[in-house]
């Protein structure tokens, strides 16, 4: 099996010539059966592979779950359907076939055994109304908010079924864009009325299951949307229950939408009191978001409608202290690192606003796109500070590091399909945030599907293969040595160079960007994807990760010299390295490590390198002077 350590994973030639074996042996089976009729499966096989599964699942060690590594292939993208549900034509499992995307098609099944839930990608068994059986698998997004999407209900819609094999050369459908699943709600074909939904969905909230109630209420907003009774209090109380969920699972767009919608503006005290507690769900989405004037806003007429609410004067105060910052980029650093260190939790949001009015985004000559500098910024003066996106650390449960191997450059990297998973849920949850995420660089860039959702009147419709180029590209590690990724949208633009001119510092999840040097108006800004001074190293991982060489000045000089001299260079500076962990600071290892310097200097051309920095040289270099001090 493959070791890691955080996020390195090593692999013998032996176990990387199999993975590749194997990964290409099954695309090309795949191929084989194209368009081939599917073959009808035993429900009673199907429902033995279900237990042995099970058991197999309850016999691995549970306290070696983060630090197994799962291995899958990407690189074969198909768009998600993005056709309204009704314009879909159903068809039954016995008109699938082998390794085909049934466009225009929709399967209803029914699951019919317990759910089978591995680390990237869960399966049941499901029929049709024909009494035929399939298995049904869905590929890595398989959650919503902690709960598998195949346990949230027994009926399901597969939109445009793609029916191909499976990882162990099983026949399958297979779910890759979550869009392509919807759960059937059957209580919702049953009499009831909104009333009853609002009851039923309380006591889902009171029991903690916030995706239960959150379908209770919007059941509720349909049957009076449909009874075209929108403007009594039922109305108002369901819009108002369902953004106060809507909170509670961070899908801020409709949260703060429910709770405006909430609204009765009528002058009895009841109805005040209930205003103000909606301006306050309103307020906090719109503050989640970003949205500082709008929280503002909010807060303001919650603090009008109860005026002796002195939480709303806080909330107002502390708005006005974000849209400060983003409108000056003065922030209170100290202040901040404090309160991150007395927080109690590990994965930590930074309370501060993003400041980017220093920077824009335009062409980069042969490099795509780029960030560039507004006016003149000094060196360690700041250039901006972003919140991210999006963020998972290592700690937390849903962290997951995976290798995954590439079909279209036949590359094994290590992946941080965590992030992926979280970026892909957050942005099902918030489509107003889907436009900058997927303007963001990938290798694979599918048809226009946000368009064509807003077309259909579908809800949130993510390409999930995009996104997972996206995050390949961009993906940031906030903590050294670490597997915690996250994913910065402004920061992703900026381009790299061997030598920089900016360096990053992270303040939780809030990424502090500084210049290194004086930076002119309308010069692109910079910094450094890797830092090894061992240039083979820094080449093979820069084209491995983000698909380039380097071209820079430092770079250029390097290439010139022979790779005898290069090894050389590495061996010195191994050597220096290992003096400098030793820890020793006494006479004989100061001449040891001045004659290795001198060495290591030798190693460089010193017309060539001329102005430009000897990266082998800075740590022992550092090491010297401050054996000196002592």
């Amino acid at each position: 099996m493959p070791s890691s350590n955080r996020n390195t994973i090593y692999l013998t030639p032996e176990e990387d010539a199999r993975l590749r074996k194997n990964f290409k042996d099954r695309i090309q089976t795949r191929r084989e059966l194209s368009g081939q009729p599917r073959e009808p499966s035993d429900l009673k096989t199907l429902r033995s592979q279900v237990i042995y599964a099970d058991l197999m699942s309850d016999m691995q060690p549970q306290s070696g779950g983060q630090d197994a590594i799962v291995a899958y292939a990407v690189g074969d993208p198909y768009p998600p359907c993005v056709d309204a549900v009704e314009d879909l034509e159903p068809m039954g499992l016995g008109e699938l076939r082998m390794e085909t995307h049934h466009r225009e098609r929709v399967l209803i099944v029914k699951r019919v055994t317990p759910v089978v839930r591995l680390k990237v990608c869960s399966w049941t068994v499901v029929q049709d109304e024909s009494g035929d059986a399939e298995r049904l698998e869905v590929v890595l997004h398989k959650e919503d908010h902690g709960k598998d999407i195949l346990e949230s209900g027994e009926m399901f819609r597969v939109l445009e079924p793609y029916f191909t094999v499976g990882e162990q050369g099983e026949p399958t459908l297979r779910v890759d864009h979550p869009s392509d699943l919807v759960v059937v709600h059957t209580d919702r074909a049953m009499a009831k009325t909104a009333e009853r939904c609002k009851e039923e969905g309380n006591a889902a909230l009171k029991q903690q299951n916030l995706l239960l109630a959150h379908a209770k209420y919007t059941s509720g907003l349909e049957i009076v949307q449909d009874s075209g009774t929108t403007k009594e209090d039922i109305t108002f109380d369901l819009y108002r229950n369902r953004a106060h969920v809507n909170l509670r699972i961070h899908r801020l767009d409709e949260a703060k939408t429910d709770a405006l919608a909430s609204l009765t503006n009528l002058p009895y005290q009841k109805h005040i009191e209930l205003d103000s507690k909606a301006y306050f769900r309103a307020g906090t989405a719109a503050y989640q978001l970003g949205e500082y004037q709008e929280a503002k806003r909010c807060f303001q007429e919650q603090k009008r409608l109860n005026p002796a609410n002195k939480d709303a004067t806080a909330r107002i105060r502390k708005t006005e202290q974000r849209i400060h910052e983003e409108e000056t980029g003065s922030y209170n650093f100290k202040k901040l690192k404090a309160s991150l260190l007395l927080s109690s939790r590990r994965e930590i949001a930074a309370d501060a606003a993003c400041f980017t009015r220093n920077v824009f985004i335009k062409a980069s000559p042969g490099r795509g796109r780029g960030l560039f500098a507004k006016s003149n910024i000094e060196a360690g003066e700041l250039i901006m500070c972003e919140k991210s996106f999006c963020v998972v650390w290592e700690n937390e449960q849903q962290a997951l590091t995976s290798m995954t191997y590439d079909f279209r450059d036949d590359r094994i990297r290590v992946f941080p399909a965590g992030l992926c998973r979280a970026v892909v849920r957050r942005l099902l949850d918030n489509p107003s945030q889907v436009g900058r995420a997927m303007d963001l660089y990938g290798d694979y860039r599918g048809p226009d599907v946000e368009q064509q959702r807003l077309k259909n009147k579908r809800e949130a419709v993510i390409d999930v293969f995009q996104v997972h180029d996206i995050v390949a590209r961009n993906a940031f590690g906030p903590e050294p040595g670490t597997s915690s990724a996250g994913l910065w949208m402004l920061a992703s633009y900026i381009n790299h160079s061997c030598l920089p001119n900016s360096e990053k510092e992270y303040i939780g999840d809030l990424m502090v960007l500084r210049a290194t040097r004086p930076i002119a108006a309308g010069e692109e800004i910079t910094h450094a994807y890797d830092l090894s001074s061992d240039y083979d190293a820094r080449m093979e991982t820069l084209m491995r990760t983000w698909g380039f060489r380097c071209d820079c000045k430092f770079c250029v000089a390097e290439k010139k010299d022979s790779a005898a001299v290069r090894k050389r260079r590495r061996d010195l500076e191994r050597e220096a390295s290992a003096l400098v962990e030793k820890g020793e600071t006494g006479r004989l290892a100061v001449v040891k490590a001045k004659r290795l310097a001198r060495e290591i200097e030798g190693t460089f051309d010193e017309e060539r390198y001329s102005g430009l920095p000897r990266m082998a040289l800075m740590r022992i270099q550092k090491w010297i002077v401050e054996a000196g001090k002592k």
